[in-house]
């Protein structure tokens, strides 16, 4: 399936992005990501294949990466915020969750803290 955005209030969720307009590469280095550029692909593929939708939690205005979320097929909810966007993380579950529920199908179980993925 293709991406999906969400408002999140103060927040908006949107696919992982590198490329020549935005990329996320470095929000995810800060995060920790070893590879950043095939967390970035991983994700796409995730969301083609439906294993997991993994969003991008951004400031609206500049659409930088503050957070990430993401639901698997089996409901597992994880997520991960850069220092001082906790609110973003947050913010984030319920819409998160509630797309996840309905595009899945599944029941998404607590967001557990930890990187989605990888």
């Amino acid at each position: 399936m293709e991406a999906v955005e969400v408002n999140a209030g103060a927040w908006y969720l949107r696919a992982l992005r590198n490329d020549d307009r935005l990329s996320d590469v470095p929000a995810l280095t800060l995060l920790g990501v070893g590879d950043p550029a095939g967390y970035v692909a991983d994700a796409d593929a995730a969301w083609d294949d439906e294993s997991r939708l993994i969003w991008a939690v951004c400031v609206p205005t500049t659409g930088e990466l503050a957070a990430l979320i993401g639901v698997d097929a089996d409901g597992v909810t994880t997520g991960i915020a850069r220092d001082g966007f906790d609110d973003a993380l947050a913010a984030a579950v319920d819409p998160a969750t509630r797309c996840a529920a309905a595009l899945l199908d599944v029941e998404p179980a607590p967001l557990r803290t930890a990187l989605p993925g990888r």
